[in-house]
C-alpha cells in the first residue's frame, strides 16, 4: 500500500497567512507592503464602525483589500461572552450582510472581538455561516489548526516576529505541514513607529518558492477539500469531488489530484 500524504499546493510543507483586525487606515500601507513581497492577509471588519475614528468607509473596502480576504469581526465590537445569544447573532449576521453587499462573495471567517469567546459562541458559529474563528492566544510555533472555531495563531506581531520568521525559513521537517500565522492591528505600527518590522519581515519570508502565501479561509477551504478526496481501498487511485486541486505526496512523489477527476496514484 502507498504511503500518502497531504501537502500544501505545490508539494510545499509550509504556509504564511496574515490577520489584522478592525479595519483602520494603516490597513492601506500594510496592504501594500503584503502586495508587494505577494503576501496574503485576512482582514476582519467591523462594518458599523466602517467610516468612523480613522476607520476605511464601507465603500472603499472592496477596493482596498482587493486580492486579500474581508473577514468578519463583528458589527459593533463588543465584548461576546458579555452579550445575550440575540445580540451575538445580529453582530456577526449583521456584519456577514454590510459586508457581502460590497464584496459580493460569502463572508465565512470571523475573529473575536476583544478576544472574547466561549464555547456556546463556539457552538453557534457554524450556524451563522462562520467556517474559522481566529483568537488572539499565540503559542509561538508552527501547527495547524484542530479546531477552526479556536484558531489560535502563532504569534503578534511584536512577538519575536523576525526571530520566527528566520525559524519558519529553516524548516525543513517533510513529515509535518508548517502553518506561520500572524495578526495585530496595522495602526499599531504607526502607534509603535515599527513599519520598518513589518516591511522587514515581508521582505524577508515573501516570494519565495517553498512557502504557500494564502488567506485564512483559502486555507480552510484547502484542508476541507483534502477531507472531501474519496480514496480507493488499495490507495492506488483517488476521486476529487471538489473544484480545486489537491497535492499529495505519494511514496516521495507530488501527485496533484485535480478537481473533478479520478487520479493514478501509483
Amino acid at each position: 500500500m502507498a504511503n500518502v500524504l497531504l501537502t500544501f499546493p505545490g508539494g510545499k510543507n509550509k504556509v504564511l497567512t496574515m490577520s489584522y483586525d478592525d479595519g483602520r487606515t494603516a490597513d492601506k500601507r500594510l496592504v501594500s507592503v503584503f502586495n508587494e513581497y505577494g503576501i496574503k492577509g485576512t482582514f476582519h471588519l467591523n462594518s458599523g464602525l466602517a467610516g468612523q475614528n480613522d476607520r476605511i468607509a464601507l465603500e472603499e473596502i472592496g477596493e482596498v483589500y482587493l486580492g486579500h480576504e474581508i473577514s468578519a469581526h463583528s458589527v459593533t465590537h463588543p465584548t461576546m461572552t458579555r452579550c445575550v445569544r440575540e445580540q451575538i447573532v445580529e453582530e456577526i449576521m449583521g456584519d456577514r450582510k454590510a459586508l457581502e453587499s460590497i464584496t459580493g462573495y460569502p463572508i465565512r471567517g470571523f475573529s473575536y472581538p476583544n478576544g472574547s469567546f466561549n464555547q456556546q459562541i463556539k457552538d453557534m458559529l457554524p450556524y451563522l455561516g462562520i467556517e474559522y474563528a481566529r483568537t488572539v492566544e499565540s503559542h509561538g510555533d508552527f501547527r495547524m489548526p484542530d479546531d477552526f472555531m479556536e484558531w489560535n495563531p502563532t504569534c503578534h506581531h511584536n512577538r519575536n516576529l523576525l526571530e520566527l520568521a528566520e525559524t519558519f525559513k529553516q524548516l525543513n521537517r517533510r513529515h509535518h505541514l508548517n502553518l506561520m500565522y500572524v495578526w495585530g492591528h496595522s495602526y499599531e505600527f504607526d502607534q509603535d513607529n515599527n513599519w520598518e518590522l513589518i516591511e522587514n519581515f515581508c521582505k524577508s519570508v515573501g516570494q519565495r518558492e517553498d512557502i504557500w502565501y494564502a488567506s485564512n479561509i483559502e486555507i480552510v477551504d484547502y484542508l476541507k477539500g483534502y477531507q472531501h478526496l474519496r480514496f480507493s481501498a488499495s490507495l492506488d487511485f483517488v476521486y476529487n469531488p471538489s473544484y480545486s486541486s489537491i497535492w499529495l505526496e505519494v511514496d516521495g512523489a507530488v501527485i496533484e489530484a485535480k478537481g473533478g477527476c479520478q487520479t493514478k496514484l501509483v
